[in-house]
């Protein structure tokens, strides 16, 4: 493994003083290069004839070299660090996102239309025609974030209160990026029954569901339960938002490698939400060689205990996952950290692709195989072809509730790969750029209205 390059969610902001005379800023970024940091923004605070302070915004790559990066100031001759404060920690203070009022309250009057009595006659409104509720209510634009704290990120199974700062991120992603109003569900449960129970009860003020960080293979079921259950959309977004971006990346990297999908041997390494939802939409998007792996290795027929999930994609090779990639020309990774090696690489077919989404530790760094390989992709922001979900989940729901679809199908999830691969235009398409930037705005609109299309033609749009 190398070392991960310095990223801002490892962030410090740092107040120092220093004397007014020639070099001694230097100094200072002398010592912060000399421990790996990446010297950002530098603000000037105050100045006078002995002293100046200046806040300086250094990315790191981990708590302990952010450890390093003070001690190495508090090592310089003159240099006083007055203060100093992760910006991660500090962005989350009180959380990020509020609910505010779209109504002024200034009168009586105003009271009387917003709340009682003028509100009861919106209520009559609704039991006279329930479809109502779509036009006089949140319910036309509000999603449910949904999670037990099962499967949080790459941390794992910690609970409600712990996963709601990811659940409040995914709320300001949906309102950033579609204009999507979400909430976060945060349940202090993890029986499958309760969590599905739950969810219907709550359904009538949200117009569809987004599942989150549940772990497999109950997000299977649970999801499977509630679609069949509720008459809005709902979406696991670990399992399709997911392979949503990995189709759409691999559509563009095998025009790169003038290769096709249906000819080509994937290895997906993870076998959990992802890897399952990516092998199944892969498969009937046109994959006929999949080979799927687990911590184990191969997911070979032969293997007992099965679940439902891996056992429809089990096949008759055996081996670890060192045997898979062997002439295989995608590798998809949903795992762990370090678990490629270059050596598995370059047994490959020729022009490999390989998308090492495993984070914040990718499955085998970029750096050790950037030239042997035809495309690289990882999950991380400060290595190009970023697989983002957040390139599909605002712009399905975006579209869902434009449409007031009942359901979401697959014939979506096409659709949504396709318009997110088109974005990258064929003169702009290369090894590092399959995919288009998180922050393109031309992503959850164009992704919406494939969206929209795809639920007509699917007979699941009511608007």
């Amino acid at each position: 493994m190398v070392d991960l390059n310095p990223s801002s969610s490892f962030s410090l902001q740092i107040i120092i003083e220093l004397p007014n005379r020639p070099g001694s800023l230097a100094s200072v970024m002398s010592a912060i290069a000399s421990v790996g940091g990446s010297l950002g923004d530098i603000a000037l605070l105050q100045r006078n004839l002995k002293f100046t302070q200046r806040e300086l915004t250094v990315d790191t790559a981990s708590i302990e070299q952010a450890d390093k990066i003070i001690a190495a100031l508090e090592r310089l001759p003159r240099v006083k660090v007055i203060s100093y404060s992760d910006r991660t920690f500090a962005i989350h203070q009180g959380g990020k996102i509020k609910v505010e009022s779209k109504l002024p309250l200034h009168s009586q009057s105003e009271l009387a239309m917003a709340y009682t009595p003028g509100v009861g006659r919106i209520c009559r409104a609704i039991v006279e025609d329930p479809e109502q509720v779509y036009t006089l209510t949140v319910k036309s634009n509000m999603v449910a974030v949904v999670t037990d704290g099962s499967a949080v990120l790459g941390l794992g199974n910690l609970g409600g209160e712990a996963a709601l700062p990811v659940m409040e991120g995914k709320a300001l992603l949906f309102k950033e990026f579609a204009g999507v109003d979400a909430f976060p569900i945060c349940l202090a449960t993890q029986d499958s029954e309760e969590i599905i129970e739950t969810v219907k009860r709550i359904a009538p003020v949200f117009g569809g569901v987004n599942l989150e960080d549940i772990a497999a293979p109950r997000c299977f079921e649970i999801e499977q339960r509630l679609r069949a259950e509720l008459d809005i959309p709902v979406f696991h977004d670990d399992q399709h938002g997911t392979a949503i971006v990995v189709l759409a990346a691999l559509y563009n990297a095998l025009k790169l490698v003038a290769k096709e999908l249906e000819a080509v041997k994937i290895v997906i390494n993870g076998a959990g939400a992802a890897g399952i939802a990516i092998a199944k939409l892969l498969k009937t998007a046109g994959a006929n060689d999949i080979v799927l792996c687990d911590s184990t290795g191969i997911i070979s027929s032969d293997r007992h205990n099965l679940n439902q999930a891996k056992q429809e994609f089990a096949v008759a090779q055996k081996g670890k996952l060192a045997d898979a990639m062997q002439s295989a020309d995608v590798f998809l990774g949903v795992s762990a950290p370090g678990v490629v090696t270059p050596e598995m690489v370059y047994q490959m077919a020729k022009e490999p692709i390989i998308f090492a989404m495993a984070n914040p530790i990718p499955e085998i760094q970029p750096e050790l195989i950037y030239d042997d390989v035809a495309v690289m992709a990882t999950g991380r922001s400060d290595y190009p072809n970023q697989i983002n979900n957040v390139l599909a989940f605002p712009g399905v729901f975006r579209g869902a509730l434009d449409c007031r679809a009942k359901a979401i199908t697959t014939n979506m999830y096409w659709e949504a790969a396709r318009a997110i691969a088109s974005l990258v235009d064929e003169n702009d398409l290369d090894r590092e750029h399959i995919i288009p930037s998180v922050f393109d705005p031309r992503v959850a609109n164009s992704v919406a209205k494939a969206v929209v299309l795809a639920a007509e033609n699917d007979g699941v749009a009511r608007n």
